[in-house]
């Protein structure tokens, strides 16, 4: 009866620490999809193609939707090379920052999806809002982006 108990002690413990060690390794995950995310916004911030290319896939797909000034829905493929262009072009002359204002991140095994929200500044001034959705691989032991989709408003955005 004492080695039954001993055993059952020792299971259990054994579950504990597995568990605990499995949220561990998720919580790591979490931090590594945000840390992706972040340096490819600092390469963006700071017009560098060669930053936010190293956050990304070679196969990257972009798209963005919103509502037009009628209210119907508007949704576009953009090539990342032409993404990177545009945002290497802005001139030195106009001032641009996405403030990311939230993240919620789910990892499972080589997947991870990113929901962010932002708030787009131009010159100082509001543009607009939304949410950037991320997806990511991690591709043997590095997570990159594969996909990203934004939704773009400027109602309800300061709430």
């Amino acid at each position: 009866m004492r080695e039954l108990f001993c055993c059952v002690v020792l299971f259990a413990l054994g579950a504990i620490g597995y568990t605990q060690g499995s949220n561990a390794s998720n919580e790591e995950a979490k931090n590594e999809v945000k840390q992706v995310i972040e340096t490819f916004f600092d390469g963006f911030h700071k017009q560098d193609s060669t930053i936010i290319k190293n956050t990304v896939a070679d196969e990257i797909v972009l798209q963005t939707t919103g509502r037009n000034p009628e209210g119907k829905t508007l949704f576009k493929t953009e090539e990342f090379s032409k993404f990177l262009k545009s945002i290497v072009g802005i001139p030195e002359t106009v001032k641009f920052e996405e403030k990311l204002t939230s993240f919620s991140i789910q990892v499972d095994r080589t997947m991870a999806n990113a929901w962010v929200g932002y708030e787009f500044w131009l010159n100082d001034e509001f543009s607009h809002c939304g949410i950037n959705s991320f997806q990511l691989i991690n591709f043997d032991g590095e997570w990159r982006i594969i996909y990203l989709i934004d939704t773009r408003g400027k109602e309800g955005c300061m709430d």
